[in-house]
């Protein structure tokens, strides 16, 4: 079973280690990968682009390919593949439009009844000045398109509404992402991440987590693609997931194939608990990044036969068993990060780290040059510690980013206090020993 998994994030490298340990190394290849997943598999070329792959597919005489990021999604790879005969799992390029354009998404929920925050669709600046009178403040400002986690902006007053709407539709920080913009309700309540794994028909539930975007405590300053997770979250209650599961996953996957865009692969449900029940705040045509790398270790099923069951139509029957553990992860990035930042940096401590038990570290932004790890990109790392309940996982996941050194290194430190808050342990926080 030869395993192509495409991407080079620590959402990538949670997948490859979970697979690798399932299938074996020398099964699993990863393209493009980073400095951490290849020390655990081979690399392939350096490349999102479908036909490469494809090619590189070929040569390796891979049977499943797994996309890990949107953007090979939005090229079209899964339809290359599927023409060409190769088994891959990830939406076609039109069910990929569920994260592509939110416009889209949006229509799509409304046309089927999924609770969701109420809208406005805007073609022009204008129109978008116009639609805060609607909602009043505060309000979410998105970008149609794909913009790194980054184009959606909670403006609490109308200047900041304001700047938003001239950033992503007037001075196109975001490019052709801001061609149109949605503009809607803020909603209030408890932010969840839900997870599930479809094959087109049916889907099996993969757990949950909560992530946190803004780049400092406190959930301040601007959003990211993802400052840290915690899983699974406290707030996703075995009645709420079965209450996603029929109020939210049911409804868009029979629309889907309503509208001919049949949906197989991971879906993400980001979701806000309110007071009225669970509302959609966005989908994700893939695993979540942080979220991955606390909901994949908690998988104790085969995810590598869930995935080919899901890409084959064949789900219908499964389950996917979840271990008791809880895990936190802590994003380690450069300083500057998400908006100008330097990389280059060598990056110390990985070793120590590595002797720690209960605590993974998985790759993001990395290179390799002359034998040591330096820093490649914005999230340089995703720091993930176990423990039996969340004050222990988040004291060893601190201890094992304090341990952890470059220049200009930046990390929250307050990851997981919402489930310290949820459950009643806010200041227990124990030994990371």
């Amino acid at each position: 079973m030869n395993v192509l998994v495409v991407g080079s994030g620590a959402r990538e490298h949670a997948l490859v280690w979970k697979l690798a340990a399932e299938i074996g190394a020398d099964q699993v290849c990863c393209a493009p990968g980073n400095a951490g997943i290849e020390r655990l598999v081979r690399l392939g070329p350096s490349t999102q682009d479908p036909a490469r792959l494809l090619e590189f597919a070929r040569q390796e005489r891979v049977d499943l390919t797994v996309v890990g990021p949107e953007l090979p999604l939005s090229r079209g790879i899964t339809n290359l593949f599927a023409r060409e005969g190769l088994a891959i799992l990830g939406p076609t390029r039109e069910a990929a439009a569920l994260e592509t354009s939110k416009a889209f998404a949006k229509e799509l929920m409304a046309r089927y009844g999924v609770p969701t925050a109420s809208f406005a669709i805007c073609d022009s600046a204008d129109a978008a000045r116009r639609a805060l009178a609607r909602f009043g403040f505060p309000v979410v400002v998105k970008a149609d398109g794909l913009a790194a986690g980054k184009g959606v902006v909670v403006a609490p007053d109308h200047e900041t509404a304001e700047r938003a709407i001239e950033d992503l539709m007037v001075q196109r920080k975001f490019g052709e992402s801001g061609d149109r913009l949605v503009v809607e309700e803020c909603l209030a309540g408890e932010e969840a991440s839900f997870f599930v794994l479809s094959d087109g028909h049916g889907a099996v539930p993969l757990g949950s987590a909560q992530d946190h975007k803004r780049a400092f405590d406190g959930d301040r300053g601007p959003n990211t693609g993802g400052m840290g997770a915690f899983a699974p979250s406290p707030f996703m209650t075995s009645r709420m997931e079965a209450r996603v599961m029929r109020d939210v996953v049911a409804p868009v996957l029979d629309g889907m194939a309503a509208e001919g865009r049949e949906y197989r692969g991971f879906l993400y449900c980001g979701l806000m608990l309110t007071a009225n029940g669970p509302q959609v705040v966005e989908f994700n045509v893939r695993l979540g990044d942080p979220e991955a790398q606390v909901v994949l270790p908690l998988v104790e099923s085969s995810l590598i036969d869930l995935m080919q069951a899901a890409a084959s139509g064949t789900l219908d029957g499964r389950q996917c068993v979840l271990k008791r553990d809880v895990y936190v992860g802590v994003v380690v990035a450069s300083g500057g990060y998400p908006g100008a930042y330097e990389t280059g940096k060598v990056v110390e401590g990985l070793d120590a780290v590595e002797r720690m038990t209960d605590v993974l570290v998985f790759h993001a932004g990395t290179r390799v040059r002359e034998g040591r790890v330096i820093t490649g990109g914005g999230r340089v790392l995703t720091v993930v510690a176990r423990g039996d309940d969340y004050p222990h996982a988040i004291a060893r996941a601190y201890a094992a980013v304090d341990l952890i050194d470059f220049d200009g290194k930046h990390a929250r430190r307050d990851i997981g206090r919402k489930a310290l808050i949820a459950t009643g342990r806010e200041g227990s926080l124990g030994s990371p020993a």
